[in-house]
């Protein structure tokens, strides 16, 4: 068998198990929750943590998550697209996160917090510093740009996957990844620390940090 006729044949597959999936949430069965959360929880939590940063109230974000799915799951049209479908209320919910952080610190509601993680940070380990840092770059994107970033160069979705859960043209979505691509590329090569990775780091810049935290972060041109 052709190795992308077996790739295709296991994404069909993995669809049409989603759809049955689809079919017991509607139905109210009662593993359907249950079986839904263990397919797709390491997915979201995944998203949730390298998108938000600091990666705080994850728990409570995620089960938002799932109840708007098991809340709007009769609303979905392509049953095989479950996945693409709790991508997208991810990435919603991320960005109202992010809206609402950013509203906090204009506010100055988090500053104890932001004290106490500031501390930390400095006697944190290398790795663990330039991480920060990379989350740093990633802060300075708009919402939406960056859970694009996220989902195709650190969830390494496909790039029609990631079109399709952000509900964007397969053209837009490559120009607005490109246009972020290329404004993290910039700050990462203007941080001395982060620059030191990409001299010395194997594959990018960011690759080592992401060891250190038990992420997998290898961004490459969209």
């Amino acid at each position: 068998m052709v190795a992308g006729t077996g790739i295709l044949l296991v994404k069909r597959r993995r669809e049409l198990e989603d759809a049955d999936l689809v079919r017991a949430l509607i139905a109210r069965e009662r593993d359907a929750p249950r079986a839904l959360w263990r397919r797709f929880a390491p997915m979201v939590f995944r998203i949730l943590n390298r998108a938000l940063s600091p990666p705080r109230d994850v728990e409570d974000l995620a089960q938002d998550i799932f109840l708007c799915v098991f809340d709007k799951v009769s609303t979905l049209r392509e049953p095989t697209a479950l996945a693409s479908f709790i991508i997208s209320i991810t990435m919603f919910t991320v960005r109202a996160e992010l809206r609402r952080r950013a509203v906090r610190q204009w506010l100055q509601l988090g500053a104890h917090r932001d004290a106490g993680r500031d501390a930390a940070v400095a006697v944190d380990t290398e790795a663990r510093e330039a991480l920060r840092r990379f989350y740093g770059v990633l802060d300075r994107l708009n919402a939406g740009d960056r859970t694009l970033f996220v989902l195709r160069f650190i969830e390494e979705l496909p790039l029609s996957d990631v079109a399709e859960a952000s509900g964007l043209s397969l053209a837009t979505t490559k120009r607005r990844l490109s246009r972020a691509w290329s404004r993290v590329r910039l700050l990462v090569e203007r941080d001395p620390v982060l620059r030191d990775y990409a001299t010395n780091g194997a594959a990018a810049p960011w690759a080592a940090p992401a060891q250190a935290s038990g992420s997998s972060i290898r961004p490459s041109r969209p």
